[in-house]
């Protein structure tokens, strides 16, 4: 019997190839869904001005351990995150193994993704929203962080902050194209917010 690959929630059924596999990279998920980068700022700023109010630069000391504290639990939020997802790919469906207490797994056959979205940032992480044909809904708050921001009303399952992630998105729009019956079309990531159709791949904001 061969070992069954991580994250999966079983075998996979005879003939289904497993294309890919990853998880979120700890610092961008940090900073993109637990925004630490913001909760530094914020803590910082009201450092500065309590050191300023009180003139002495000693009275900014409680909010700074109250920011480290802060930052202290949202990264090992984010950690917490990281170590138990894991992203699965096949030629049949993508699968989300999430969940920091309660493990879940969310099963999306490649046929009921109607698009896909892809969000490059700046150290090569990026954000991979599915859209899911009408009538397949998920709970926003079962996915977060693994949801697309604000689509309450039609949750967007999303893979967050991915390493390599044109390389994935380029994956994932093949296996569409495939799993749809349609030919495989890469284009370039573009600047503005645009669908990823099945084989198609581009850049989209949130």
């Amino acid at each position: 019997m061969q070992p069954l690959p991580h994250g999966l929630p079983g075998p996979l059924p005879p003939g289904e190839r497993l294309l890919w596999q990853g998880r979120p990279t700890l610092l961008s998920l940090a900073r993109r869904a637990f925004h630490v980068d913001l909760v530094a700022l914020y803590f910082g700023g009201l450092a500065i001005v309590q050191a300023v109010s009180a003139g002495r630069a000693s009275a900014s000391l409680p909010v700074l351990l109250a920011g480290a504290l802060g930052l202290a639990i949202l990264f090992v939020l984010a950690w917490g995150a990281c170590r138990t997802t894991v992203y699965s790919l096949t030629d049949r469906r993508l699968m989300l193994r999430i969940g920091i207490a309660l493990q879940m797994d969310v099963n999306l056959p490649l046929r009921e993704i109607e698009a896909a979205s892809f969000r490059r940032f700046a150290d090569g992480t990026g954000d991979l929203p599915l859209q899911l044909k009408p009538g397949v809904r998920l709970a926003y708050l079962h996915l977060w962080p693994h949801a697309r921001p604000w689509r309450l009303n039609r949750p967007e399952p999303m893979l967050r902050c991915v390493p390599e992630a044109e390389a994935v998105a380029k994956r994932i729009a093949a296996a569409l194209a495939e799993a749809n019956g349609q030919p495989v079309q890469a284009v370039p990531p573009a600047p503005a917010a645009a669908p990823v159709l099945p084989g198609r791949l581009a850049a989209a904001g949130h």
